[in-house]
């Protein structure tokens, strides 16, 4: 029992004397003659004093992110072929389905004339597709396409239309004789073209390869159809389609010129996107027949044979389904998000 009375008497002057030799070396820090033994005393409480344990966050293993990245990885990438499954046999049960429903009465096969001269002009528009495109990609990374978006949309707008018209008569109105002045004004007709299309490239590569398989697709598919249905049955459509993208183009002028409410401006870009799909995949119809029709006269001797000519039509068709493929995609992205 008289350990731990001492104790108790104690420990209250042990810490009252501590309490004042700590104040006295705080309050006196140039003291000679307490300075050393207070400095020494303090150094020893805050020594002795209870640390706080510092608070940590438990780490995450890097080794279990990976894993969760790669699986995220393979889920995407096997997503993207399912959808590159069903896109293929969509186009192919198009395919199928408008030969079946549009050619249940086809014509007889294609003579070697006719064979040669299709294939002549898909040719052209194939070359002139991938210089374009080529052409489109320099200009972008060598920043013409900025400049282009950032210039007058009217001053844009003009000069393509006269680039483009003008270099597309000189494709139409050279004779073939003239074969280095009609691929001169070929070449300037891709190279307005892709003047035009370059600003495209800010969009994801994933809806651009996207929008190109689809346009493919369609082309390809409308074009089996035009090239196999009966002669002249589609060339009654000049009329009706020529009326179409006349409507077409003034709904895509109109958010330009006219002071539009939302919802205006909601129906003229359905009229200019889902209108110019139906519109320009029966040019390809069209433009198929027609250029079928010119063989027969070129083989009968009425007209010069000129496949570059019939490629411009081509091309234009698969470039404006190309456009609106890519606009399309591009807000089902932006919806999703």
């Amino acid at each position: 029992m008289l350990p731990i009375g001492l104790s108790s008497t104690i420990k209250p002057a042990l810490g009252r004397n501590l309490f004042q030799i700590v104040l006295r070396s705080s309050v006196q820090p140039f003291s000679t003659t307490n300075s050393r033994g207070g400095l020494c005393t303090l150094k020893n409480v805050l020594h002795k004093r209870p640390s706080i344990p510092s608070l940590t966050l438990p780490s995450t293993p890097s080794r279990k992110i990976t894993t969760d990245a790669q699986i995220v990885t393979n889920a995407s990438s096997q997503d993207a072929w399912k959808r590159f499954a069903i896109t293929a046999a969509a186009v192919a049960g198009t395919v199928i389905l408008a030969e079946g429903f549009l050619n249940r009465d086809t014509r007889d096969p294609l003579t070697p004339a006719e064979q040669s001269y299709l294939h002549d002009s898909f040719k052209y528009t194939g070359g002139g597709l991938v210089l374009t495109a080529l052409a489109a990609r320099s200009m972008f990374r060598s920043g013409v396409a900025f400049r282009i978006m950032s210039a007058n949309p009217w001053l844009v707008l003009g000069v393509s239309l006269v680039g483009s018209i003008g270099s597309m008569m000189g494709v139409y109105y050279t004779p073939p004789e003239r074969t280095v002045q009609k691929h001169l004004f070929w070449l300037g007709f891709n190279a307005c073209q892709a003047a035009t299309l370059s600003p495209l490239f800010f969009f994801s590569p994933a809806i651009l390869s996207r929008a190109a398989l689809y346009t493919c697709g369609v082309v390809g598919s409308l074009s089996y159809v035009g090239a196999t249905a009966k002669n002249d049955k589609y060339l009654y459509m000049g009329g009706p389609l020529l009326a179409g993208v006349t409507v077409v183009a003034l709904s895509s002028l109109a958010p330009l010129a006219l002071p539009l409410g939302m919802r205006g401006l909601a129906l003229a870009e359905s009229i200019s996107l889902y209108g110019g799909l139906a519109v320009f995949g029966g040019f390809v119809l069209y433009d198929t027949q027609k250029i079928l029709q010119h063989a027969r006269m070129v083989e009968m001797g009425v007209v010069p044979r000129d496949p570059m000519k019939e490629a411009i039509a081509l091309e234009l068709d698969m470039i404006n389904i190309f456009v609106r493929l890519v606009q399309i995609l591009a807000m089902r992205s932006n919806n999703r998000k």
